[in-house]
């Protein structure tokens, strides 16, 4: 079982690899693109492969010179082989899990002050600058949307976002002692964070019958322009009821353009969780949805501790999570993903 999977990664990634340099796919743009982008995600279960053949060539070898020899060092040689071909055969089947369909795409994130009135609009706020520092150091590019008070809407571009920021989503909670606490009593608040894939035009259809645009004065910074003309737009999607607002550009045509980004956004994700759910009920096993409805983690000031509950994993240092440092968390929720798929698979394969 585990030797055809291998096989069949091999000749894959050869035929990628061979694909990468050809003249043809280069000149097509979209085309090269593609073919990369099924090299990255081969590649370390390409090298998972190589590692196997490596240990297989090991245990094979031990078990033919053991024919003729009780040797106990050969014997501890195949032990030690046998148990890292079993590793190796768990972490390739991990690694060969199916991607989630959004993964390589660009996200819009919605970042909103919940429970706990002006502390909560704070909390957003730092969460914000988290997520916007954890683009930075993963070599992704952000662009602020719409940034107000506890409400914070902003893109993250990069090679597969989505597959990165998409744990993000969820209830965020936070217990320390506000600035404006006189009795320096502790207060939990939250905020949420939304992760939607960005699609593209050709991706949803949105029927100019089925919106409703409103255009109004802006309230909030923006030039000198920003109380005296109408540029601000605000879009309802009367099927869904899915309502977009933008004011921070002075173009109210500047300000409909980001609308219809945030607006695409969130009914691709109503898609795609709806999908999801059907898959994941299908399966018998809620694999891939995120399960993000509720809270998610937990950042404890007094403490100096942030726990994310999905996967048990606390971490130290309140302050340096804050600072961007999310890359264990996101590792250990990589994996859960994987874990869940394979055992959802695992259901189907045999009921």
């Amino acid at each position: 079982m585990i030797e055809k999977l291998v096989e069949q990664i091999e000749s894959r990634f050869a035929e990628l690899s061979e694909q990468m340099s050809d003249a043809d796919v280069i000149a097509d743009r979209d085309r090269y693109a593609e073919v990369g982008r099924g090299w990255h995600r081969l590649e370390a279960a390409n090298e998972l492969a190589q590692q196997w053949r490596r240990a297989s060539s090991d245990a094979a070898g031990a078990r033919e010179m053991l024919d003729d020899s009780e040797d106990s060092e050969l014997r501890e040689l195949l032990g030690t082989s046998e148990a890292r071909l079993a590793e190796l055969g768990e972490e390739i089947r991990l690694a060969m899990v199916e991607p989630d369909p959004a993964d390589d795409k660009n996200v819009i994130v919605e970042v909103r002050g919940g429970t706990g009135g002006e502390e909560a609009g704070l909390f957003a706020g730092d969460l914000y600058r988290m997520l916007d520092r954890y683009a930075d150091r993963r070599g992704f590019t952000t662009e602020a949307l719409s940034i107000e008070d506890g409400d914070y809407t902003f893109a993250v571009k990069g090679n597969s976002a989505y597959s990165v920021f998409k744990h993000e989503g969820g209830t965020h909670r936070v217990q320390r002692v506000p600035e404006t606490e006189s009795q320096g009593r502790i207060h939990t608040s939250t905020a949420t964070v939304a992760v939607l894939p960005e699609a593209e035009e050709v991706e949803v259809q949105i029927n100019p019958s089925d919106l409703q645009v409103d255009v109004y004065r802006s309230s909030g910074p923006g030039g000198q322009s920003v109380n005296t003309t109408d540029s601000a737009v605000r879009i309802t999607h009367k099927p869904s009821g899915v309502v977009v607002s933008m004011q921070d550009e002075k173009s109210q045509l500047q300000n409909r353009d980001k609308a219809m980004r945030v607006l695409r956004a969130r009914l691709y994700e109503q898609e795609h969780a709806a999908r999801q759910a059907e898959e994941a009920s299908s399966r018998r096993s809620q694999v891939g949805t995120g399960e993000r409805a509720e809270k998610v983690r937990t950042y404890n000031f007094p403490q100096d501790r942030v726990t994310d509950h999905r996967v048990k994993l606390t971490k130290g240092e309140v302050q340096r999570v804050l600072a961007g440092e999310l890359e264990e968390f996101t590792a250990a929720l990589e994996a859960e993903e994987k874990r869940l798929k394979l055992e959802a698979a695992s259901l189907v394969e045999t009921p």
